[in-house]
C-alpha cells in the first residue's frame, strides 16, 4: 500500500497502532522518527558498514574539540578486529564478562555496558571501551543456544563519514511546525563544522572548497571537485580532520519532496555532503510491511515494535540502539536480501545528478584509507 502523504500513514498509525496514547499523533510521529533511522541503520549494514558503526557519538567541530556534536551514526576507520566465541553463554552478557575473554582489552578499563540482557534485547554497536585514542565496538554475529559469536572491533575516534536524521512534525490543522526551520539550521551548523574541508559561497552563488595542507597554504576549487579529490587521490595525511557529510531527511508536510524543496530541504541540501531524502513512497511501503500488512520476513520484527507501544510500561525493543534479538534478524535478512528496493526509496537530493551508488563506493574509498598514519 502506498499513501498519498506521510501524513496520511501518520494518521493511520495514530488510529491503529496508538489509538491508546493520549495524544495519538505525537506518538506516531515519533515512532515515524524511529523508522527513518532504523532504516537508515539497517541500510548501512547492508553495505556492509556494520563494523565501522558507532551510534549516537560526540563529534567535535573541526580544530574546535570544545564544542561537540551528537549524531545518529558516525563511521570510524578500524585498526584491527578480534571474533570471539562465548559458550556456554551466562545472561546478562556485560562489558565486563567480555573483556576476560579479549587479551587485547589488556588493562583497560571497560564500560558498564550490556550486550544482551537476560530477555533478549541486544544492543548495536556496543562501546565497550574508550580511551584518547581507541575504541572498542562490539557486535553480536551470531546467537543460538550453545552460544554467542561477537565480532569486537578496535576503531579510532574520528570519524571519516557521519549520518544524520532529520524529520519535524507538525500539529493538525497547522501548515508548518514552528521547530522545522531551527532544526534544519542546526543539521546545517554541523555539517558545516565538523570537516577539515570548508564551503565558502562566491559571489557566483556557487561553492568553493578549502582544505588546509600541511604546511599551512590552501588546497582550492570548485567544492565538489575538491570532495572528489579527497575522496580518490589524497593521502589521509593532507586531509586530516575530514568528515564526508550524510543527511537522511523525510517529509512531514513541511519538508516536501526531493523535486520540490521548501526553505529547510534548501538549507540542508547546501550543507551536507550528500542529502537523501527518503520518499513518502519508500518509507509507507517499509511500514506497511512491517505493520499494516505485515509480510512472514518482518514477523518478528512487528511484534517487537508493538511489544514496546503497546501503552504499557517497559523497555522499548525496537531503537538503532537497543533491539529485540529476533527483530534485528528478520531487519538483517530483510534489507539484505531487498537490497536493491530499499534504495529506490532515496532520491539523492544533493549533490544533484549522482547516484546512491556513488556514496556506497565513497564511503568504502574513505574506509579503505590508512587513516593511522594521520
Amino acid at each position: 500500500m502506498t499513501f498519498r502523504s506521510v501524513d496520511a500513514l501518520q494518521r493511520t498509525l495514530a488510529d491503529t497502532v496508538f489509538k491508546y496514547a493520549s495524544d495519538r499523533k505525537k506518538a506516531a510521529g515519533r515512532a515515524l522518527g524511529t523508522f527513518v533511522e532504523i532504516v537508515t541503520y539497517y541500510t548501512l549494514r547492508a553495505w556492509d558498514f556494520r563494523d565501522h558503526i558507532v551510534i549516537e557519538r560526540s563529534v567535535p567541530e573541526f580544530a574546535n574539540p570544545d564544542i561537540l556534536h551528537n549524531v545518529e551514526f558516525s563511521l570510524h576507520p578500524i585498526t584491527s578486529r578480534d571474533s570471539v566465541r562465548i559458550a556456554p553463554l551466562s545472561l546478562p552478557l556485560t562489558a565486563a564478562k567480555l573483556k576476560k575473554h579479549l587479551a587485547s582489552l589488556g588493562e583497560t578499563t571497560v564500560k558498564s555496558a550490556q550486550l544482551l540482557s537476560a530477555d533478549g534485547l541486544k544492543r548495536n554497536a556496543c562501546v565497550i571501551a574508550e580511551e584518547a585514542r581507541a575504541l572498542a565496538v562490539a557486535n553480536i554475529d551470531r546467537l543460538n543456544d550453545s552460544g554467542c559469536d561477537l565480532v569486537i572491533c578496535h576503531l579510532l575516534p574520528d570519524p571519516f563519514a557521519i549520518f544524520e536524521c532529520k524529520r519535524v512534525g507538525v500539529e493538525e490543522g497547522m501548515r508548518k511546525g514552528p521547530q522545522t526551520i531551527e532544526k534544519a539550521k542546526q543539521g546545517a551548523y554541523v555539517a558545516r563544522t565538523v570537516s577539515a574541508l570548508q564551503k565558502v559561497r562566491l559571489r557566483s552563488g556557487q561553492f568553493q572548497g578549502v582544505l588546509e595542507r600541511r604546511d599551512g597554504t590552501f588546497r582550492t576549487g570548485p567544492y565538489l571537485d575538491l570532495l572528489r579529490e579527497v575522496i580518490d587521490r589524497s593521502k589521509v595525511a593532507d586531509i586530516r580532520g575530514f568528515i564526508l557529510t550524510v543527511g537522511v531527511v523525510s517529509n512531514h508536510g513541511n519538508w516536501f519532496t526531493s523535486s520540490n524543496p521548501n526553505k529547510e530541504m534548501r538549507v540542508l541540501a547546501q550543507s551536507y555532503d550528500w542529502l537523501l531524502f527518503l520518499t513518502d513512497a519508500g518509507l509507507s511501503q517499509f511500514i506497511d510491511k512491517l505493520l499494516l500488512h505485515p509480510t512472514r520476513e518482518l514477523e518478528a520484527a512487528r511484534r517487537s515494535f508493538l511489544a514496546s507501544y503497546s501503552g504499557t510500561s517497559g523497555s522499548n525493543r525496537f531503537t538503532k540502539v537497543r533491539i529485540d534479538v529476533a527483530a534485528d534478524e528478520a531487519l538483517r535478512s530483510y534489507f539484505a536480501a531487498h537490497e536493491a528496493e530499499v534504495e529506490t526509496w532515496f532520491n539523492v537530493t544533493a549533490p544533484r545528478g549522482v547516484q546512491l551508488r556513488r556514496l556506497q563506493t565513497d564511503l568504502r574509498k574513505l574506509a579503505a584509507k590508512d587513516w593511522r598514519s594521520v
